[in-house]
């Protein structure tokens, strides 16, 4: 499509663009492509100053670029067509989607899927190869369920759900409207509950309920699992990567972003608008305020106060963090300095 196609696609979030000044510039856009990869024939973009020099290297013949005006006059300079915006990277992702949709087949059951007949299944519904359904189970119109599903009984699945290939949805789950589960993701198993006795360890039943409310999305292979009591809840719009856990009976709120490998133990509290990234742990019970922010690795032993940033295992302030990773690195010399004034007072 032409540039001016995609502009007018993208006008609610488009601040000023190079057809203004050169409404004959407008290349054949053929797709997208990050700026340093770009061809004739892109569109990529540019986040800031720093990456000025790559506008100057870039095949790409549009950008997206923030309201710098150095910037634009730098790629109108190289004859590349350019739209601004207050947000580059959000403007980009909305362009990928004028390219590319994710796959979505038709409404159809495929022989070979097992559905009990007390399932109820709603309009729309594509229901792939060898999947299983229980019986009690609700299934929302629209959604679509890949290959090898396995949906334990009395689910439910939201409206416009997707759920991908072999991911096991465990009995008393209820999956919202718009969520998407990849591949390898369970959702619900069992909590790990055991109580110690003389005789070795007796396995407390999960008897709760795992909830994920609408626009939730989980990544391949990450666990959600289910509480003795209770419920253990995701809310609205939580995004979840890849290989994380979530322990029984944690409660996270809205809009959080939680990276691959991070993990969290059972009664967790996480607020709304949380990001966790990677490889961050969380130990049991402890709660997390809205918009708070721990880095990758940091191991969080105590309560976080709402937009507080943590970094380190354990956890602390991350301003804190900065001053003590600077004298970590001093150690040998701080140590040297040391021996050599215990020396001079004569201590061994």
């Amino acid at each position: 499509m032409k540039f001016s196609e995609i502009l007018s696609q993208l006008a609610d979030t488009v601040t000023s663009h190079s057809i203004t000044s050169q409404p004959n510039q407008n290349p054949e856009i053929t797709g997208v492509a990050a700026i340093d990869e770009a061809k004739k024939g892109a569109i990529s973009y540019v986040e800031g100053g720093k990456f000025a020099s790559l506008i100057n290297s870039t095949e790409a013949s549009a950008l997206i670029l923030p309201l710098d005006e150095k910037l634009q006059i730098q790629a109108t300079e190289k004859g590349i067509a350019w739209l601004a915006t207050p947000e580059p990277r959000l403007l980009f992702a909305k362009a990928i989607a004028l390219f590319y949709q994710p796959y979505r087949p038709n409404p159809d059951i495929h022989t070979t899927a097992v559905i009990h007949p007390t399932a109820k299944i709603g309009n729309d519904v594509y229901i792939g190869a060898h999947v299983v359904i229980s019986q009690g189970v609700e299934i929302g119109n629209g959604a679509i369920i890949h290959p090898n599903v396995v949906i334990y009984p009395d689910g439910k699945i939201g409206d416009r759900t997707t759920l991908h290939a072999n991911c096991s949805i465990h009995e008393r789950t209820i999956i919202g409207a718009d969520c998407v589960i990849h591949s390898g993701a369970v959702i619900g198993a069992e909590g790990f509950g055991f109580v110690p006795t003389r005789t070795g360890w007796l396995k407390m039943e999960q008897s709760g309920y795992t909830v994920l409310e609408d626009g939730v999305e989980i990544g391949c292979n990450s666990a959600v699992d289910r509480p003795a009591v209770g419920e253990t809840r995701i809310g609205r719009n939580t995004k979840i990567d890849n290989l994380v856990q979530i322990g029984h009976g944690c409660q996270i709120g809205s809009g959080c972003a939680i990276a691959g490998q991070a993990g969290m133990a059972g009664g967790v509290k996480v607020g709304n608008r949380v990001i966790l990234a990677g490889q961050s742990g969380i130990a049991n019970q402890v709660k997390i305020g809205d918009g708070a922010i721990a880095s990758a690795q940091a191991g969080i032993h105590n309560n976080v106060a709402p937009g507080e940033i943590v970094s380190g295992s354990p956890a602390m302030p991350h301003k804190l963090y900065l001053k003590v990773s600077a004298v970590y690195s001093r150690l040998p010399d701080i140590y040297q300095s040391l021996k050599q004034l215990q020396r001079q007072l004569g201590q061994k």
